[in-house]
């Protein structure tokens, strides 16, 4: 026997029970009712009695519990529901009531034959059918009312496991953000910055100093405004990015040299995560000025297609750099927080031709 069958088969044993508890304590009232009347009669044949006259709605509150196992929306729909209790009343109920009668010959000990138990049918009170329907449609009742809490438990279930989930990745999303923000503004960036800045005022290179200032504070404040936005465009990206490289020349001065290619009109609407580009350039300045004393050759690329945007960011590879470029932290966030923004983008890391190439796929998406 398979789970399934022992399923159905718990399930049986326990409409059993459960109407057979109904059984023993209906006979006991009959039995002290004819007690009182002084009809006694032996508890044990009114308790079976009562237990075989019972046997067809055992059978229904069962099968219809099976049914609900197997499709728990089956009586969601009105139509669906008035159609079954249709077929109860015209099928069910005629075979119930032959059944009882037929079950009544043979309790009283006498021979069952078809005219014994179409006399038996037609011989019963109006009580009897009554009484008989009312328990069948109470059983149909009780089973649909029990399959629609449980189809309304499922389902609330089913959102709060949603709702979680949603938070969840949503709790994720900001996790990143802040992993992002943190890879943005780390200290040793924001305090080289300003010491190149302290070496301009001290050098009485005021205007130099101011800008630098401006540009930083611009920075820093494009950072913390993007971690409360779900998009920025291409265009503030670059923003930010030009702000940055800005502060880094301070450090680098003429040794940092980057261009930028395909940043069209359309290009620079297009949607993105916030605080994207800025890891690949940084990326970038690692593995390549801070790997030498020479110049740099940096390129931060863009091109378009009908319904993706390709942004590529490169650098030539020196016998200094990493094994390996791609695993950095800045990267690794990168390709985290592009997952959780949409399952269509990605990042990819490779050699070409002696330089490391980062290279972010997204779906275009055009800001008005």
């Amino acid at each position: 026997m398979n789970e399934q069958q022992r399923k159905a088969a718990r399930t049986i044993l326990y409409h059993v029970a459960f109407w057979t508890a109904l059984c023993a304590v209906g006979s006991l009232g009959n039995y002290v009712d004819r007690a009182r009347f002084g009809r006694e009669e032996a508890y044990a044949a009114i308790l079976l009695r009562w237990w075989v006259g019972h046997v067809p709605v055992m059978a229904l509150s069962s099968g219809l519990s099976l049914a609900l196992v197997r499709r728990p929306a089956l009586f969601l729909e009105r139509s669906t529901t008035l159609r079954a209790y249709a077929a109860l009343l015209l099928l069910f109920m005629p075979l119930e009531w032959l059944y009882v009668g037929c079950t009544d010959i043979l309790l009283r000990g006498a021979a069952l034959t078809m005219d014994s138990a179409w006399a038996e049918l037609f011989k019963m009170g109006k009580m009897t059918w009554f009484g008989e329907t009312a328990w069948a449609s109470g059983t149909f009742i009780a089973m649909v009312a029990i399959g629609n809490h449980r189809e309304a438990r499922a389902r609330s279930e089913a959102f709060a496991k949603a709702q979680a989930e949603n938070l969840n990745l949503h709790l994720a999303l900001e996790q990143q953000r802040m992993l992002a923000l943190r890879a943005q503004l780390e200290p040793h960036f924001i305090f080289n910055a300003l010491n190149a800045i302290s070496a301009l005022v001290r050098a009485g290179d005021k205007p130099d100093a101011l800008a630098g200032i401006g540009r930083l504070s611009d920075l820093l404040r494009y950072a913390l405004s993007a971690t409360q936005r779900e998009q920025a465009t291409i265009d503030e990206e670059l923003g930010f990015v030009r702000d940055y490289l800005a502060l880094q020349r301070l450090r680098y001065g003429e040794r940092l040299r980057i261009r930028i290619e395909g940043d069209d009109d359309v290009v620079r609407r297009g949607e993105c995560p916030p605080l994207l580009l800025q890891p690949l350039i940084e990326n970038a300045l690692r593995h390549d000025l801070d790997c030498h004393d020479g110049a740099g050759d940096i390129r931060l690329s863009f091109e378009r297609t009908a319904d993706e945007l390709l942004i590529r960011v490169m650098n030539p590879l020196s016998e200094w750099a990493s094994p390996n470029p791609g695993t950095g932290l800045g990267l690794a966030n990168t390709r985290a927080r592009l997952a959780l923004a949409d399952p269509r983008a990605s990042l990819r890391t490779e050699r070409v031709d002696g330089s490391f190439m980062a290279e972010i796929s997204l779906p275009l998406a055009l800001r008005d």
